[in-house]
């Protein structure tokens, strides 16, 4: 890349950092210090800004850069991520939002405490938010280390290092001092960039090949070297029946886990009520909805103008296929257009990165303060306030995450994203349909079921491909590979229901009756919701 991506680029960075600094400042001063304020806000936001920062919150580094990285490098097989993505969210809309805005306060852990003896419960649900949340943190780091090292040209290996330190920092900044109000118009603010920086691609895109959508299609299989292989089934997944049962595993991983994802679930305590938490899912819906179609238009684009040759070249992942198609689109390298719109897709990426961190180190500081700490602490200590808790457990949360985004730096950031789905859905999702649902549900079957899907999910990603054995693993250099398949989900999701129906029919513990029945009526009706 020239100076000239550099510097603008560069310049667009730091605006933006600065507008969400200043954000961040204001709302640290409109704070009051209560919990309910930095979790949720104070519960003030409208169904449209709550929309708009869940779509931003969804809308992650894996979705602008690796999907459409996926797609062209993969063509049709890389659209399953586009789908399994939208589709997570009837999930969403139809099993979780409403309830668990009426049932709970600010985590997971209390929903399922509701009915359930919270030390046990809080601990499990607690252990596995976090999980989830450093997992999905390490995919927005490796975003932001293929973005900084695209601009530089891909050869400072040092300046990516310094970009996932200095993303994590902000992202303890941005948490422990806005907290949920600045996280949220941090995240409205780069839902609206990133939707108006896809639609002018999108139609850059068209635009190039006069509208005609078959001949975009037509002219990325052709320069893809797989010709109709491109656009058919079986390009990544296909191969044997290995690759067959990965493609299952990861549409179950996608499709089950936005369900169980904790920065999701948080986001709707930041409404009043819990008809303006579904008004705010159909809000998110219509923008979550348009942008992964843009996401297929912009990948068959990045194949057909830049070709997954150079794609793959810049990027072996593909992380940085919209960048440069952007570049493309523009007028290609040494142009005023191409410098300028690939500074302003970088800089949006970058948003991007910085608003979905901002809002999964919430969640998690919130989960290890208000689950973790509240059920671990010694009775005779002198208790902190639960505010002070999350705002060192976000810093703790961030130093994990930039030590395996570093780790991680190689892999595809969707790739990464659908991990972390994998694990949602095997411990948060059943817990969480269990308890809202299962009327003999006991603590044991809670925490059996959390862990009975949290802790199959990592052995069996240890023991995968992901992480030895393999060219592109974590470590290559050694083969501890007895798991054949990259998600796990096929098998982790059904024992952390398994694991969760074993543990309630041998329990000798009686579930508790009266607490169903309010726990049923306040999910349904909303009486004596937070």
């Amino acid at each position: 890349m020239t100076g000239d991506h550099q510097g603008l680029a560069l310049l667009l960075f730091g605006v933006f950092v600065a507008v969400t600094l200043a954000i961040t400042t204001w709302a640290s001063r409109n704070r009051h210090g209560t919990a309910e304020e930095f979790y949720a806000g104070g519960r003030l936001f409208s169904p449209m800004e709550n929309g708009f920062a869940i779509a931003g919150d969804y809308m992650s580094a894996a979705s602008f850069l690796g999907i459409s990285g996926l797609i062209a490098l993969f063509g049709y097989d890389g659209l399953l991520y586009s789908v399994g993505f939208l589709v997570a969210w009837l999930v969403v809309l139809f099993l979780v939002a409403e309830l668990v805005r009426n049932c709970g306060r600010f985590t997971l852990g209390d929903v399922v405490a509701a009915r359930m003896r919270e030390r046990p419960v809080r601990i499990a649900s607690g252990t596995s938010s976090v999980t989830v949340s450093v997992l999905y943190l390490v995919a927005q780091m490796v975003g932001a280390g293929s973005l900084v090292a695209l601009l530089l040209g891909g050869t400072s290996g040092a300046a990516q290092t310094w970009t996932v330190v200095g993303v994590g920092a902000l992202m303890v900044f941005y948490v422990s001092f806005g907290g949920m109000r600045a996280t949220t118009w941090i995240q409205i603010v780069k839902a609206v960039l990133l939707m108006g920086g896809a639609i002018a691609l999108t139609v850059l895109v068209l635009v190039r090949f006069h509208g005609d959508f078959d001949q975009l299609l037509r002219t990325a299989a052709d320069r893809s070297g797989h010709g109709d292989r491109f656009l058919a089934p079986g390009l990544r997944y296909g191969g044997d029946w290995t690759a067959r049962l990965d493609f299952i595993s990861l549409g179950l991983a996608l499709v089950l886990g936005t369900a169980g994802l904790p920065h999701i679930l948080s986001r709707f305590y930041t409404v009043p009520t819990a008809r303006a938490a579904r008004r705010s899912v159909v809000w998110s819906i219509g923008l979550i909805g348009s942008f992964y179609l843009m996401t297929i238009v912009l990948g068959f684009g990045a194949a057909a103008l830049v070709g997954p040759d150079a794609v793959r070249g810049s990027n072996a992942a593909g992380n940085t296929a919209v960048p440069l198609l952007a570049l493309d689109l523009g007028g290609g390298a040494h142009t005023t257009g191409g410098t300028v719109l690939f500074a302003v897709v970088a800089a949006i990426a970058f948003a991007t990165i910085l608003a979905v961190v901002a809002g999964i180190t919430l969640a998690s500081s919130a989960s290890v303060a208000h689950d973790l700490y509240a059920s671990l602490r010694r009775r005779n200590a002198k208790p902190r306030s639960e505010v002070a808790v999350a705002r060192l457990a976000a810093a703790g949360v961030g130093v994990v995450a930039i030590g395996l985004g570093l780790l991680a730096r190689d892999l595809n950031v969707a790739f990464l994203v659908g991990l972390a789905f994998a694990v949602a859905a095997s411990a948060n999702l059943p817990v969480l349909l269990y308890s809202l649902f299962w009327r003999n549900f006991t603590t044991r079957g809670a925490v059996w079921t959390v862990y009975g899907g949290l802790l199959p999910a990592l052995a069996l990603v240890i023991l995968s491909p992901v992480v030895s054995g393999e060219p592109g693993s974590l470590f290559p250099g050694v083969d501890f590979q007895y798991f054949p398949l990259e998600n796990p989900g096929l098998v982790s999701i059904p024992l952390g229901f398994l694991a969760g129906w074993l543990g309630t029919v041998t329990s000798r513990e009686e579930a508790d009756e009266a607490k169903h029945a309010e726990t049923e009526v306040r999910s349904l009706t909303g009486a004596g919701a937070a």
